[in-house]
């Protein structure tokens, strides 16, 4: 199995309340993948952090092998979650995949 994770830092532009819907709308549109994309196996989007925090969004991925990973990036499925929810409103990204 593969871990897929990334961190996501929201546009300074908005406001926290704004911050507040679009972190919810990302949530929604990736956990809505499961069963969507073969090989996708878990999604969890953490939203809620503490002040420490230097990210926004964190998404927790767990696919059935480095294939389904690559089918993942292109998925229709994921790429419109990632064109509507995630790309407009984020100015940063870090990622990190490993094999469990």
């Amino acid at each position: 199995m593969v871990k897929h994770i990334i961190l996501w830092q929201l546009k300074d532009e908005y406001t926290e309340e704004q911050k507040k819907e679009i972190r919810a709308g990302i949530k929604e549109g990736l956990e809505g993948l499961v069963g969507k994309v073969p090989g996708l196996l878990e999604v969890k989007v953490r939203t809620e952090f503490l002040p420490s925090s230097t990210a926004d969004v964190m998404l927790d991925t767990t696919l059935q092998d480095a294939e389904a990973l690559k089918g993942y990036a292109v998925h229709p499925a994921h790429v419109a979650v990632a064109n509507s929810k995630v790309r407009p409103y984020t100015k940063a990204r870090v990622c990190m995949d490993y094999e469990i």
